[in-house]
């Protein structure tokens, strides 16, 4: 066992090169000692960021016992109760509070189904959840009240979020309007960035302590791979997740490489697995390698502490949500009837195609499923059709080719007069109200990007629009085109009317701000697909009952698979599933899209009906081990509240400590010094060059909205309904949706900024002493245990009375609120003589020590009893196994596995578990206000006259 390192808890003053930092991480860097993030204090190097390691870097902690008191002679002592709330809030929370401490402090509705996943996440061992809540629930919301938790924790300093392209700048958003936590995107635009601000060949990573970036960016492992093996993170979180599962693809390498190198792990994905349970298995080892010995056998109870999913039919969902997401409208079929030049097409490929008469031998393998790839075409558009035909064409012979000829004969022929889907689209593009003058939108979706670009192009003349109105999005777009296209789509004051888009827009991406109507133009083959695109307008927030239609076309030659042999009965079958399961995977047994079309088509290929093909999967699914594993855990009702920590603090609101803090900061003219103006509950002012650059990994564009001449102007409120109003207005506008006005969460970095700059008012080691309501003189200590991660395990706050010969310790927050201390306080500006106080230092410190350790084993059980409980679970991981079913050669790699992962994770226990002796730390010593005067100490504050704090 490795010998613990010395404790620099975030919040202490530390000497390093002879100067004073303040530390705002500690963590252990082996062979280099502790690796130490800190901010300038003393003259030369304030508000100058650091990174020291105590294997390179003589780092001295200051003795408690050699604290410097000073009496503090501001207003209504301004400066001590600042300090001590800035302590408050700078020290993490310990490992051993569980309960939520922000869970109301952000600009999102208050539902306790949402608090749920933070409640599961810091339950565990470690943060490490899979969150496989359906399409709609709010996935991005849990993940940002997960992490908002963990850096309050001290545990979110650095973050990396990785998702899918299209909704990088949608989740950046949203973690910065509602919770106030900044990433920097690293889409095309932000790369570029990176290569032009940092030294060739240096990791990106050290730059940006929270980034986002796009899953298939980051799988690069020769571009990344290096560079991401050399960091830890925090947090990892990793969006529709369900693409990391293929073992060996560069997916889920990349999940295995950030899986090792970071605390946290969220998981989100509303289709979590593929229905293999090995194949989920391999998901779920990512959070927690000892929870499953066996892949292919395991049960409920192996996975409940990893694994949340609900649907709009949960019990809690369903009770919460109330108008806050409209009931879903029905699912419209439209019929087409085919015009002749279609009826044609429909012949050949009746008659030819799906006759199997197209080739001189029978097929095989995929060719068996060529006719099929061409009637989904067709039941596109004509020009898919032409398309596909095309590229067919190029390898053809023989019969085949021949066959082809047919085919793009009859397609040239038809012309968009004989399209039976387009003219039933512009009639239902009318009826809901689509034309000139209207603010109508609609998004229409299509598998073929051929289909997509011929509407874009055909449509807007028919209904009169100009090309404006129209926005086409599929998987060619380049990455800063699709970000402004949803964008401009979700604008309310965009002239933005259709978005014709295909699938790579039916995961993750809201489109339901500005719009309720959603057009099937072709139905793909899959319920699981189907659902998913009915969720970008179906989802939580949705204030507007969501409506959908199909176009169905619809053939009267024999035998043909027009849209109601297959698509008609998915789209009535998805919907049935929505209303009665809340989501179709239970209806179906299937968990991949694409793996229940290409079931279905062979299964019409054995002459089968769509209702023969799901009546079967039904069965199966009722056999299913997975659904029968998920359905007994992760979605179950829960109790109706979440616990809420209990977290001491001096002032009544954030808004009364960013007020007194900035009159404090700038002597009482905050107005003056950042031409600070307010506006009932609003603050508009210049940001200084260091809380500026806290601001820096924001969008350009946000950011250059806010320049006021060659400075940086700030729009911040606590108000969360004027928040909410301007989050809303931003919609509303033509050119961002961005808000103008911030709102000032907890976790703000200009909160940050303010915490740091009240902390070093201070002297070096200086505590401040105030005269209050107290009988004798009281010491509040603060006493911290951490395990060899340098996370706090327990943290005291003390305040230590009875001195010298009968000290009595009791909570720190029931001794101030005895006291009064607060601010109705009068600092009466007498001087309080120190030296009694000084010489009672080494007893108060002497005092606290004492009772920590002999509470030491009473105050970490709340650490240690998790730490117990995992430690029996990996001797039930490492006992629990089939080595008798096994080859030897195969029993052999087992034990070695499981032995692995057993020493692995015992090593971590090792490092979680709470070592070495308390950093003791003075905070302020409350002096009765009876104590004979004496002269006040050269070393205090500036005295200020007595206004109002």
């Amino acid at each position: 066992m490795s010998t613990p390192q010395p404790i620099f808890a975030p919040g202490s003053r530390i000497v390093v090169r002879d100067e004073e930092w303040l530390v705002r991480t500690a963590t252990p860097a082996p062979p280099d000692g502790t690796m130490i993030k800190a901010v300038g204090v003393s003259e030369f190097v304030q508000d100058i960021e650091a990174t020291f390691f105590t294997g390179i870097d003589t780092v001295r902690s200051m003795r408690p016992e050699e604290t410097i008191l000073v009496q503090d002679s501001t207003s209504r002592f301004r400066q001590s109760r600042l300090f001590l709330e800035a302590v408050l809030r700078r020290t993490p929370l310990p490992r051993s509070e569980r309960n939520l401490a922000l869970a109301d402090r952000f600009l999102l509705d208050p539902l306790t189904y949402q608090l749920r996943p933070v409640e599961l996440a810091l339950a565990g061992l470690r943060p490490r959840i899979l969150l496989a809540d359906v399409v709609g629930l709010g996935k991005t919301l849990e993940i940002g009240l997960i992490l908002a938790e963990l850096i309050r924790r001290g545990r979110g300093e650095r973050i990396l979020v990785v998702s899918p392209q299209q909704v990088l700048e949608q989740f950046q958003r949203e973690l910065w309007t509602r919770f106030a936590i900044p990433l920097v995107r690293l889409d095309s635009t932000g790369i570029q960035r990176i290569q032009q601000e940092i030294p060739a060949g240096r990791n990106p990573f050290t730059y940006f302590k929270r980034a986002i970036i796009s899953v298939d960016t980051l799988k690069d492992a020769g571009q990344f791979g290096h560079h991401l093996d050399a960091i830890t993170w925090d947090a990892v979180v990793i969006d529709e997740s369900h693409n990391l599962i293929n073992r060996g693809t560069q997916r889920n390498e990349l999940a295995r490489r950030l899986a090792a190198k970071t605390d946290a792990l969220l998981l989100a994905s509303a289709t979590p697995h593929n229905g293999d349970k090995e194949s989920f298995a391999e998901l779920i080892s990512l959070l927690d390698p000892a929870a499953i010995v066996d892949k292919r056998n395991y049960q409920p109870d192996d996975i409940a502490h990893l694994y949340l999913r609900r649907t709009k039919i949960s019990p809690e969902v369903r009770d919460q949500i109330g108008d806050r997401w409209a009931d879903r409208g029905p699912s419209l079929p439209v019929p087409c009837p085919a015009t002749p030049a279609e009826e044609e097409i429909f012949a050949e490929l009746t008659q030819v195609w799906l006759a199997g008469k197209w080739s001189d031998e029978p097929a095989r393998g995929q060719d068996r499923l060529f006719p099929y790839t061409l009637l989904k075409s067709f039941l596109s558009s004509h020009v898919a059709l032409a398309e596909t035909v095309a590229v067919r064409r190029r390898k053809a012979t023989g019969t085949e080719r021949a066959a082809l000829d047919r085919l793009a004969e009859l397609t040239s022929a038809m012309t968009d007069r004989d399209s039976s889907k387009l003219d039933h689209l512009i009639e239902e593009l009318r009826s809901i109200g689509v034309g000139p003058g209207s603010t109508t939108r609609v998004v229409i979706f299509s598998e073929r990007v051929q289909t997509l670009n011929w509407l874009a192009e055909v449509v807007p003349a028919r209904l009169g629009l100009r090309p404006a109105a129209i926005r086409v999005l599929h998987g060619g777009v380049a990455d800063a085109d699709e970000q402004r296209i949803l964008q401009e789509f979700e604008l309310e004051g965009s002239t933005v009317r259709l978005l014709f888009t295909g699938d790579v827009a039916s995961e993750g991406v809201n489109l339901h701000r500005q719009c309720h109507h959603l057009i099937h133009y072709d139905i793909p083959w899959s319920l699981i697909r189907i659902e998913q695109r009915n969720g970008r307008v179906d989802r939580y927030d949705q204030r507007r009952s969501p409506e959908f239609r199909a176009l169905i076309l619809t053939s009267e030659v024999p035998d043909a698979k027009d849209d109601r042999t297959v698509a008609e009965k998915l789209l009535h079958r998805e919907q049935h599933a929505h209303r009665t399961l809340g989501s179709v995977e239970a209806a179906t047994g299937y968990f991949d899209a694409k793996v229940e079309e290409d079931r279905l088509v062979k299964d019409l290929l054995a002459g089968k009906t769509v209702e023969e093909s799901y009546a079967e999967a039904g069965v199966e699914a009722e056999l299913d081990p997975m659904a029968q594993l998920l359905a007994e855990v992760g979605s179950a009702p829960e109790a109706a509240e979440v616990p809420r920590a209990q977290v001491p603090k001096l002032f009544d609101s954030t808004r009364d400590f960013v007020d007194t803090a900035l009159r404090e900061l700038y002597a009482d003219r905050p107005e003056d010094a950042l031409d600070l103006r307010r506006e009932d509950t609003l603050l508009t002012f210049h940001a200084p060059d260091d809380l500026v650059a806290r601001l820096s990994d924001l969008p350009r564009s946000y950011l250059k909205a806010h320049q006021e001449g060659d400075q940086l102007r700030l729009k911040v409120t606590l108000d969360r309904r004027l928040a909410q109003r301007k989050l809303a207005e931003a919609r509303e506008s033509r050119t961002t949706v961005w808000p103008e006005i911030a709102y000032l969460s907890d976790v703000h970095p200009m909160i940050d900024w303010l915490v740091d700059k009240v902390l070093i008012r201070l002297g070096r080691q200086q505590a401040p002493v105030l005269t209050a309501d107290v009988p004798g003189p009281v010491f509040l200590i603060q006493g911290v245990y951490t395990n060899r991660l340098g996370q706090p395990t327990v943290v005291q706050w003390m305040a230590v009375a009875g001195l010298p010969d009968t000290p009595t310790i009791r909570p720190m927050d029931e001794v101030l609120r005895e006291a009064g201390v607060g601010p109705d306080m009068v600092n009466p500006a007498r001087p309080v003589p120190l030296d009694p106080l000084t010489d009672l230092l080494p007893a108060a410190v002497d005092a606290a020590r004492g009772y920590l350790a002999a509470r030491r084993d009473e105050v970490t059980e709340a650490n240690a009893e998790p730490l117990r409980h995992y430690r029996a679970r990996l001797g039930r991981f490492e006992q629990a196994s089939l080595f008798d079913e096994l080859s030897a050669a195969q029993q052999t790699r087992r034990r070695q596995r499981v032995s692995a992962t057993v020493q692995e994770q015992h090593d971590l226990l090792d490092r979680l578990e709470t070592a070495g002796d308390p950093l003791l730390r003075v905070l302020a010593v409350l002096a009765p206000s009876t104590l004979p005067a004496s002269p006040v100490s050269s070393t205090s504050p500036a005295s200020s006259p007595e206004t109002a704090a």
